[in-house]
């Protein structure tokens, strides 16, 4: 008798300002469960994954996270979604079933229910500041971001890091979710005429601003950077209104070494060419999905414990970022790239 599918909930934003990263985060998971399951699936069950949105809200989010467990008997749930509704989807789950969060986020994350395996903001904005201090002799930083909880952590992480490298913060806003007047923020950056803009402004948001940025003349007049800016964005921003805009990231999809190449060449087969480009976002539901069968072929189960147990294994997985592009003491590597038309142009390693 044929084994039923093992589930795996997979929590996405189909609206608001994330809404834009949904396309491609979802078609890489299902990338990842084609290839679990060319493989023989997890513990010998073909893998399905249950598509959910957390909607715009704590509220949606814990009902839609409670669905999954609840109703489609999820055995596990994959979140890339934004980290105000991060405990909310935790609280729903109740530790019934691991939850692994994927993408980027502001560090400090260390709940027993929890597991997540993305870069903090101070891995990913350390090499990039010193390199704008060291190569760009950047000594001003302004910050720009969306008002929650993730800006307002990297936000405080920036300050301590412009600080150790010999510069300083010369403004600090944050905008609320929706704010299509800029008039303020500009005004500020016209007057305490900082080398850097660094802005943590959510997928549609980061768009927004950076149009009227450009629109209102600063684009040449100022440095922009940014870790939460991917290919996506950047797209969306448009070639006209991208001077001067650097990125750090442990993905950029350009970049070309064999494990990406390899990755790229699957992900097109899957979808074709016009599908939408991965990024560091989208891939983070690639390395969620097969984090889960790796926990589950090391422990022998998928068992919230085994959340906690893989932590402290520091276990390793098959990600495009982790282990195929690790330094040699296992850290991350951060690409240092610069916006070139719509794509990236990568600068350096670190």
């Amino acid at each position: 008798m044929p084994r039923t599918d093992l589930k795996i909930g997979l929590l996405l934003p189909f609206s608001g300002p994330a809404g834009i990263w949904t396309p491609s985060s979802e078609a890489c998971a299902l990338l990842a469960a084609a290839e679990i399951n060319a493989q023989g699936g997890i513990l010998g069950r073909p893998v399905q994954i249950v598509v959910g949105d957390i909607g715009v809200g704590a509220a949606e989010a814990a009902e839609e996270a409670a669905g999954l467990v609840e109703v489609e008997g999820v055995s596990a749930v994959v979140g890339m979604h934004p980290s105000d509704t991060r405990n909310a989807v935790m609280s729903a789950i109740g530790g019934r079933v691991p939850y692994i969060y994927t993408p980027q986020y502001e560090g400090g994350v260390d709940q027993v229910d929890v597991l997540a395996i993305g870069e903090t903001a101070d891995e990913l904005m350390r090499p990039g500041i010193s390199w704008l201090v060291e190569n760009r002799h950047a000594r001003r930083f302004l910050l720009v971001g969306n008002d929650y909880i993730w800006p307002r952590i990297s936000h405080a992480a920036a300050r301590r890091i412009v600080r150790d490298r010999g510069a300083h913060v010369v403004g600090d806003i944050l905008l609320p979710i929706g704010e299509r007047d800029y008039a303020r923020t500009f005004d500020l950056i016209r007057r305490t005429s900082p080398d850097v803009v660094l802005m943590y402004l959510l997928g549609q948001e980061a768009i927004e601003f950076n149009r009227a940025f450009s629109e209102a003349g600063l684009g040449a007049r100022h440095i922009r950077y940014s870790t939460a800016t991917d290919e996506t964005v950047v797209y969306g921003i448009g070639p006209d209104h991208l001077e001067e805009f650097y990125v750090t990231a442990s993905y950029l999809a350009n970049v070309r070494y064999r494990e990406n190449d390899a990755f790229l060449e699957k992900y097109r087969t899957c979808f074709g060419t016009h599908a939408p480009m991965p990024n560091a976002f989208s891939e983070s539901c690639y390395e969620g999905i097969h984090y889960i069968a790796q926990m589950a072929e090391s422990y022998g189960g998928l068992r919230t414990c085994d959340v906690q147990r893989s932590r402290g294994d520091r276990m390793g997985f098959r990600g495009r970022r982790r282990t195929s592009r690790a330094t040699a003491d296992g850290r991350r590597l951060v690409h240092m790239a610069m916006a070139n038309g719509v794509e990236f142009r990568h600068i350096a390693s670190f």
